[in-house]
This record gives C-alpha cells, structure tokens and sequence, in this order.
C-alpha cells in the first residue's frame, strides 16, 4: 500500500537500535528483552514473551515504564506545531461553555454537577428550582462542593453525589489521582461544610458505587466492600448494602443485602423521589444482566428488602410509580425491550401487565441514568434506533401513548428528572449545538427552555452531519456518523479520524463536539463515529451480536465503516486515522494487527489489549460476562482468536501506534498498553512510531484534571498531525 513520506520526526535505526532525533539529543528505544512463558488452554500453547511487564511492583518495570515516555517524548515534544496544537486547544476549551450534568431534583432545588472549562475538576452546585424557567432572571447557584478548593493539584475528584430528599445535605464519593477509590463524604447545603464522618470502601473501579437517602433525611443506605474480614484479593468485589444513621459511628453500621450476591455484583441503590420504596439494582458483571430488590418505607431502613426480579427475568429497569405500581422494562423474548406494569402491593413479576409491547425502537436502559421517568400523568420511554434517542410518553394506567417529548432531530436524551407541579426536567444533546436543558409542562402540554442550558461557546455552524451505513463482513448494515466541513468536496485525501467502541451494551449518541474535534474540523479533517454490534444501538440482539463469542462482529463493523470512508470518497488509507478507548481501545488493537495497511495512524487509550490475561485484572473479572472466559473453551478460542498482543507479527508494517494509559487506572490494567507496545516494537523496530504514553496521576479518565486534558490532547492530536501531514491554519483562518 502506498503511504505518505515519513513524517517529519523519523524512526532510524543503527546496529538494531531505534531512536528518534531530536534537539536535546538521543534517546534510544528502550531495551525490552522477551521472557517467555507460555499456557496451554485445551491443548492450545500461548505464548507469552513480556509477562514480566505486568509486575508494577518490580523497580525494572518502573524504570523501562519511565524510559519509554522519556522516548516517546522526544517524539511528541518536537512536533513543529505542538506549541500551536496546545495553545489552540487551551483557547478552545476556554471557550467552551460551562454547562451543567447529571440533575437531581430534592428540597425545591435541583443539584448537579457544574462542568467550568477554567476549573481543573467539575463543582457540586445546587440551583433554585423556582428560577429556571424564568427568562428576566439569573439562576440562583450556591457551590456546595468544590474539589478544586479541596485540593488545588487538581488530582481530587467527586465521583458521585445524592442530595438528602429535603436538599439540607449533599452526600458525595471523593477519589484522588483519577484512582476512583472513593469515601463518603457529607456536606451542609447551607454553609458548604463537611459534616459526620467519611465512610470509607463505598466506591471502586472495579463495581463502582452508590447511596440513597432516607425519605426523612436522618440516614442513608450506601454500598460496602469488604475489609479486613476477606483476604486482600477480595476487597474489591463482594459489594453489600449497608444502613448509616446521620452521627452514628459506621463501625457500626447495619447490613442490609448482599451476602447471597454473586461476587461480581455491581450495585445502584434508588430512593430519588423520597417517597416510594428503595429500589436496589444488582448487576451480574458488565454483561447486561441484573436483578431487583424493592424495600418499602414501612419495613423500615433495616428491613428485608424483598425480590422483584431475577438474573433470568431479563428486567433491566425498575422503577416505583406515584400511584405505588411498578413499572418495568423487560427484554424477556423481547430483546428491544418492553414496558411491564406490576399493580401497587405486588411484587409478583407473573401478574405483570404488557403496557408497551417490544417495538422497532429499543428501550433505552442505560445504567446510572434516568432509564425510566414516572409522573402521575405519564411514563417516559427513552428509545434508540442506531444512535439517536427519542422519547416517548404514555399513559401510566393504560399504556395509550401520549406523543414524543420535543427533541431536536438526530439527538439525544440523557436525564430525565420529574419535578413539582407536573413538570419534567429533560435535557436535549446533539452534535453540533451546545447542550440544553427544557422543562415540559405536562398540563399545557408545552416545552420551555431554562437557563441551564450551555450559553455560547464553540461555534460549529460551519460543519454538518451526515449518517450513513457501511455493509459488514456478514451483511450486517452498520450506522456511521460523518461530520464534515460544510460545502466541503470529496477529494479522497481528506484527514479523517473514526472512532468507535461497540462493546458492554453502551451506546454512541449525539452530543456536542469537543475543542478536540473543533481543532480536528478546523485543520480541515473529517470526524466520524461508528455504532457498532456490542452497543445497544439497536438492542440487547445489537449487543449480543458483539460480545462473548460474537466479539469479531465488531472488529468487522469497523473496518467496514472505515472502508466505507474511503469508497464515499471522503479519504484514503494514507489519511485515515482511528482512535479509541477502553473498550474501544481493544478495538484499535484488534484493527491494527488484524488490517495493519487500514489506516496511517492509530491512538488507543487506556485499552486491552491480552485478552488471555484480562480476567485476572482487579477489574476483569466483572467484564467476563461481556467477553467470556478462558476457562470455557469456546470462549478462549473466541479470546484467543482475537487478542492483539497474541496477533502482533513480525516483519509486519504497522501503522503509527500511540498508546496512553495511566498509572492509577483500576478499571484497565496498565500492563496492556505495556506489553503490546513492547511486542509491536519488537516485531517492527525500524517502521512507523510505537509509543507509549504513562501518566502518574491518572487513571481510567474519570476524575482527570483539566491539565491532564490538555497535556493528553496535545500529544495526541500532536502525534496525529504529523502523521497525516496536517496543518493547523491561524485562528482567523476558520
């Protein structure tokens, strides 16, 4: 395949070894002797030649870690435009507008999290309720937490937070260096201080973790890990459910639920209206299986929550109505999903009425958010159909529909939060405006913008969007978004960056682009998201055509929907370029060994890359039920058949790979971005540049500082910009 001149910072080799040039000297590519090992699963031998890579507590490790970013900085740093890159995106972000998430209505105020593109870490505010509407009058914000007096490094971050049902108290997790090994904190909403105790092992990468208030406010139920009565091994997984009194000491605290949970539980506790009975949701894994406990005001905060649903019902949302029914989403021979309602007072899922029958749309049940939202009047249905949200209202008794809730075309809805006076709270994201907030008025049947929503900002009324479809390897129609300079010709050599995940039932909806793809666009390239198998674009039947043995279904999405760009003549493979993360960076590793002439570049960000191996991950044993097992020979040879470290080859020329990972990152183990830059420097020393990218004070991403932002931004779209021979015009030039 063809490719562009190298870029202006070239890989050379002298008596095997590799360096890049640079002002400050020489810095060769660290030695990385292979040690191999090698398993045998089912007869198959796997070999293993940088297992001892993995091993963070050895000093050698340490030291080749630091040796490869002082290598790959002499790359990054000597980008010509990096100043320019760093100094444009500071400006972008800058002018980025503050914006508001993650809305919760309690005491007659909302409360969220405030999003300052000047502030290293999002604030805890809380906001009068009466004033978001009114248009002569500002709103009225009270900062109630604020990591960024906390902790002027940057490096403390609010998890989560739950405001007690009258808004007198805030309850908060707080982690630090991005680790997401959070305690709870409690803070006054009238004087902003911290008051009672922190409970400690509430929250970890691993399951996460969550609280819910009482209806009184004198206590809340939170979730525990284990200490010291479980080996070490243990200590992040075993969640339970445990009652806190307001001044008790939590030495003390009661069990609730828990000790029959399966060890990978991940648990979300729901008391959001104050009123209705707890709600706890337990999750098998990150696979999309859950069951339900309900535990009503009158068994009191100890009582014995009682069953709901099973692992085996397929009910993946639960929620209380005002009119004490239950309402239910179940994928039960019914994969795009169905409204079920259970009368008030029983909980007995048989007596389940069909409200909402399975529809083209999927119901939408996305964990951590508003899945389902139930007023007196109607039932609000979040519904998916290959990326863009709709949602649709019914009525709670009958099912009759109602009429969508006003969105703006080809968007999203995330939140949704009923409020006094028959009103709901909804916000409305696309991709080329900044988000917004709207209440609608059930009675007048109308919807009115507040002052919640983002003001100015980035301007991107110079792109457009364009939604496509790509034909994958088996057939399958797979979505793709196109966001392109308006008025722009197809001339086939655009730089075009892709990005895609397909994985865990998560799904890529609109919402506004970033100062990184405003850069992107600005430096005249195209941006494009894939929504492929493994998300739950289409539904639970979408997801599982992408996991456990299914999992190469989206490693061909992919690389159909990055063909598909260059047919439509949008680019070629000389400026095409793929990133992603996590999950997605998986992806990026499977793309590259699998089709290394795809593309010029490739960014994989804290991603996995030994797929034998990443089960004994602290985290991997919840993404078991998403990729399967080792221990199931079907699943290993699936595993197996894909990892990208065990497919790396030698004598292979590889595209330009940039690999980032950090340090404190408890959700992906670093020592995949480790091993698999180790291999593909090894198996192409003299080509294009492998990288690799170590932060000490970060993580999976959660929790990351504005200066991490920045400082991960510029390398990145440093690294891209050289590659694809990009250049950044003046900012007048837009």
């Amino acid at each position: 395949m063809a490719r562009l001149a190298a870029p202006r910072l070239i890989a050379l080799s002298l008596a095997g070894m590799a360096w890049f040039g640079g002002g400050a000297g020489a810095v060769g590519l660290p030695s990385t002797p292979a040690k191999p090992v090698t398993d045998s699963f089912f007869g198959q031998p796997v070999a293993d030649p940088y297992r001892w890579l993995e091993d963070w507590s050895d000093p050698v490790v340490k030291r080749w870690s630091a040796d490869e970013n002082a290598y790959s900085r002499v790359y990054l740093d000597a980008v010509p435009q990096r100043a320019a890159i760093k100094a444009r995106l500071e400006s972008l972000i800058a002018a980025t507008p503050s914006r508001y998430s993650g809305v919760r209505a309690a005491g007659g105020h909302l409360f969220a999290r405030y999003i300052d593109p000047r502030l290293q870490q999002p604030q805890v505010v809380m906001i009068d309720d009466g004033m978001t509407t009114a248009p002569s009058r500002a709103l009225d914000v009270k900062v109630i937490i604020d990591p960024n007096r906390i902790d002027s490094r940057g490096l403390t971050a609010v998890d989560w937070f739950v405001p007690s049902p009258d808004g007198r108290l805030v309850a908060a997790s707080l982690s630090t260096g991005g680790s997401e090994n959070g305690s709870v904190h409690v803070f006054d909403t009238a004087t902003g201080t911290e008051v009672g105790e922190v409970i400690p092992r509430v929250q970890y990468p691993t399951g996460g973790g969550d609280l819910a208030w009482s209806a009184d406010g004198k206590g809340f139920w939170y979730t525990r890990y284990p200490g010291e009565e479980r080996p070490e091994a243990d200590r992040h997984f075993y969640m339970q459910v445990y009652w806190h009194p307001l001044g008790g000491d939590s030495r003390n605290d009661s069990y609730v639920l828990g000790r029959d949970f399966p060890r990978i539980a991940e648990v979300e506790l729901d008391n959001r209206e104050g009123t209705g009975p707890l709600v706890i949701s337990v999750a098998n894994g990150d696979g999309g299986e859950f069951e339900h406990f309900l535990l009503p005001q009158a068994a009191g905060p100890t009582g014995t929550p009682a069953p709901v649903t099973r692992f085996a019902d397929k009910a993946v949302a639960v929620a209380p109505g005002p009119d004490g029914a239950l309402y239910l989403i179940s994928r039960l021979n019914a994969p795009a999903g169905r409204l079920l309602r259970l009368a008030p007072g029983d909980t007995n899922l048989v007596h389940a009425k069909v409200l909402v029958p399975e529809g083209k749309a999927a119901l939408l049940s996305d964990r951590g958010s508003h899945s389902l939202a139930v007023t007196d009047s109607r039932v609000y249905l979040r519904r998916i159909e290959g990326g863009p949200i709709t949602v649709a209202m019914v009525a709670p008794a009958t099912g009759q529909p109602l009429g969508p809730l006003p969105l703006p075309p080809v968007s999203a809805n995330h939140e949704l939060v009923p409020l006094a006076g028959n009103r709901v709270l909804y916000d409305m994201t696309t991709y080329l405006k900044a988000p917004a907030y709207a209440i609608y008025d059930e009675r007048r049947q109308s919807m009115d913008e507040t002052k919640l929503s983002a003001a100015g900002g980035l301007d991107f009324s110079d792109a457009e969007v364009v939604r496509d479809a790509a034909t994958s390897a088996d057939g399958t129609s797979v979505p793709v978004t196109i966001i392109i300079p308006k008025g722009a010709r197809k001339g086939g050599k655009a730089p075009a960056l892709l990005t895609g995940y397909g994985g865990f039932g998560v799904s890529l909806t609109p919402g506004q682009l970033t100062a990184e793809q405003r850069l992107w666009l600005d430096a005249g390239g195209i941006y494009a998201i894939a929504n492929l198998r493994g998300g739950a674009e289409f539904g639970e039947a979408w997801h599982d055509a992408g996991r456990l043995t299914n999992k190469q279904h989206v490693f061909d999405d992919f690389a159909a929907v990055a063909r598909l760009l260059v047919q439509r003549g949008y680019t070629d493979a000389d400026h095409l370029a793929l990133i992603g993360g996590s999950n997605g960076g998986l992806l990026m590793g499977a793309t590259l060994t699998q089709h290394p002439d795809l593309a010029r570049a490739v960014v994989g960000n804290v991603g996995i890359y030994d797929m034998v191996r990443t089960e004994l991950d602290p985290n991997g044993a919840f993404n078991i039920t998403e990729y399967g097992t080792v221990k199931d020979s079907a699943q290993f040879q699936a595993l197996y058949a894909y990892s990208p470290y065990h497919h790396v080859t030698d004598g292979v020329r590889y595209p330009a790979v940039l690999l980032a990972t950090g340090e404190n990152d408890g959700r992906v183990n670093p020592m995949h971005s480790r091993k698999m830059v180790a291999r593909l420097q090894a198996a192409n020393p003299t080509g294009l540049p492998i990288l690799l990218r170590t932060t000490a004070n970060a993580g999976h991403g959660h929790g990351s500082s504005l200066a991490e932002r920045v400082a991960l931004s510029t390398d990145i779209y440093g690294f891209l910009f050289d590659q694809l021979a990009m250049t950044l015009p003046p900012p007048s030039a837009k």
